[in-house]
């Protein structure tokens, strides 16, 4: 249906409440509304809300500690949002960011961040940071909808901590372009044997065939270094994962 962003003196029950408002069809402005219209806490409240069509409403309470202010923004489909921020710059140096980045949607909200924290940040300095995309299907095998949840909680630079995390979670659980999946080759097959024989996960000959063993073999390899989700059904391997072999069983392509 959307998302609801809620800070500063932050009121969580915008958050379920928001997004049932816009599946009965309400516009995120007119959501907004009924949300603020009903908390008498809204002076202190920063929210903001995107629906599945892209469009945007945000408010911030007068009350919130400067600078604090948002920026909604209509053709690009997001909203931008601070308290206690060094000035206006910082949200004008996000969306800047956010707009010019190509990539995923993860790599886009973290160069938003980055982009915030050089142009000044928090007043207080730096702390945590965090980072959530949503979508249908891509959490781990397959349930649930949370595909990538990461968070700094305290960290002396988080926001390139959690830039790490987010190598780390692509590492394991990105998705590869077609173009870098190789073909299973006989040639390619006999090296994979031969590393999964060193390591005690086939048994077999090396002999080039992918037979149902070496496949077995390669998907225990793949789960017992957490890269079972790019394992592949098909006669083909993903690139990250030969070339991770490749790294750490001693041979490089």
């Amino acid at each position: 249906m959307g998302a609801v962003a809620t800070q500063a003196a932050a009121n969580l029950a915008f958050g379920e409440q928001g997004l049932k408002l816009l599946e009965q069809g309400l516009s995120p402005a007119d959501a907004l509304k009924n949300l603020i219209a009903a908390d008498t806490g809204r002076d202190d409240r920063q929210v903001a809300l995107v629906d599945a069509k892209g469009r945007v409403a945000a408010w911030t309470g007068k009350n919130c500690f400067a600078f604090a202010g948002h920026m909604p923004d209509h053709s690009y489909h997001f909203s931008v949002q601070g308290n206690i921020l060094t000035g206006r710059e910082v949200i004008d140096a996000m969306a800047k960011a956010y707009r010019a980045s190509p990539g995923r949607l993860a790599e886009r909200l973290l160069a938003a961040l980055e982009a915030g924290e050089a142009a000044g940040g928090d007043r207080r300095g730096k702390e945590s940071a965090a980072l959530l995309v949503v979508r249908r299907g891509k959490g781990y095998g397959g349930y649930g909808d949370r595909w990538i949840d990461l968070r700094v909680d305290d960290h002396a630079e988080p926001v390139k901590e959690l830039g790490r995390l987010l190598q780390v979670h692509t590492l394991y659980f990105g998705e590869t372009d077609p173009a870098k999946l190789h073909r299973l080759t006989p040639s390619l097959v006999r090296e994979i044997q031969t590393i999964l024989k060193r390591r005690g996960f086939y048994k077999g000959d090396v002999n080039g065939a992918y037979d149902q063993a070496t496949r077995k073999a390669l998907e225990d390899y793949q789960g017992w270094e957490n890269l079972e989700m790019r394992f592949r059904n098909d006669d083909r391997i993903d690139d990250v994962v030969l070339t991770y072999m490749r790294r750490h069983e001693g041979k490089t392509p």
